[in-house]
């Protein structure tokens, strides 16, 4: 599968890299959990044309960044590996790019060894983008995940007659906005997972670890979100990172 790079994604990775030693000399002194983050939702750097627009704060950003770094330092990954991986607490997929099957296996040990992750996939994206159709900075219209969600034991379906609309999805106490979403199915009575929000949202027990997995990412578009779309944001993340506990269905 081909890689599906940012622009510039190594200057950006370096830039990321300074920002967070700034501020770490900036005065905190408590050293706060590390969130990796991963996907083509632009989430730590806004909508940017390119690195000029990073570098003049000319990108358009996205209102997820500071919900997430109230309680996480972040750390921006271009693509999965071991060495990657060690360096995070916890890890948030916003409809990434299709994995590599190295990216895939590096993912799936990684959860299996304890970790924790947040992974929103979206088999049809309704937010908006300045960016046309088939240009890679645009998100990724349609996930391509299906070889590590069948691994877990989860198979996606998607109604394609559905139409564009709107709605909050009530689950885990959350209340969960989604357009177009997807339906997640297990794979076998065996499949670690638990499935609620009529179908949208899995949690996995992996291993020592957990998957929480939802199938749309219209709470995190850019343009006009909805108005609980930080609320379900942090409710998401405490459900996805908070210490792991039975799974039903395991």
């Amino acid at each position: 599968m081909l890689h599906r790079p940012t622009p510039t994604s190594a200057v950006l990775a370096l830039l990321a890299a300074c920002l967070a030693g700034a501020a770490a000399t900036a005065g905190e002194t408590a050293p706060r959990p590390v969130l990796g983050l991963m996907g083509t939702v632009p989430i730590y750097w806004g909508e940017a044309a390119g690195i000029n627009e990073v570098l003049t704060a000319k990108a358009e950003p996205h209102w997820a960044r500071p919900v997430l770094e109230r309680s996480y330092d972040l750390q921006p990954i271009d693509s999965l590996d071991a060495a990657a991986l060690a360096k995070v607490d916890d890890l948030l997929l916003a409809q990434p790019r299709a994995l590599s099957g190295k990216e895939n296996v590096a993912l799936d040990a990684w959860v299996r060894q304890g970790g924790h992750l947040l992974l929103f996939a979206d088999p049809m994206m309704t937010g908006h983008s300045r960016f046309a159709l088939g240009d890679r900075r645009r998100p990724q219209d349609v996930t391509l995940l299906s070889p590590i969600l069948s691994h877990w034991g989860l198979a996606m379906d998607f109604d394609a007659d559905q139409l564009p609309r709107a709605e909050l999805v009530e689950t885990e106490d959350l209340a969960l906005p989604v357009n177009l979403p997807g339906r997640f199915a297990l794979r076998g009575e065996s499949a670690p997972c638990r499935i609620s929000g009529a179908g949208v949202l899995a949690r996995c027990a992996i291993g020592a670890g957990t998957a929480t997995i939802l199938a749309d990412a219209a709470l995190l578009d850019l343009y006009d979100p909805d108005p609980g779309a930080a609320r379900a944001l942090q409710g998401l993340i405490r459900l996805a990172f908070a210490p792991a506990g039975e799974i039903a269905g395991r």
